[in-house]
């Protein structure tokens, strides 16, 4: 089980969500951050990588990559983690 609850007041981890959906499409159609100028074109982007096997498998790992802890076996957080109601903050 993940803390999704938690993770997603972590806007590092949102952001790093956001990227690892749109950093394989637009790495597959050969667009970069620059073009995509209009709402319009972003969405025909998304709809053509829908339809694509390939984009969403590359999807499905970056995901992966995004939602793993590696410091834990499997897909869960660490019992600690599972009972954070907030991001930890490191003291320094």
């Amino acid at each position: 089980m993940m803390n999704l609850k938690v993770r997603m007041k972590n806007p590092v981890f949102v952001v790093q969500l956001i990227l690892s959906i749109l950093t394989p499409i637009l790495g597959y159609a050969g667009i970069s951050a620059q073009e995509l100028t209009s709402w319009k074109t972003l969405g025909t982007v998304l709809m053509e990588a829908i339809g694509n096997p390939y984009v969403l498998s590359l999807v499905a790992v970056s995901l992966w990559n995004a939602l793993n802890d590696p410091t834990t076996h499997g897909l869960s957080d660490s019992k600690q983690a599972l009972e954070y109601t907030q991001p930890k903050k490191d003291v320094k």
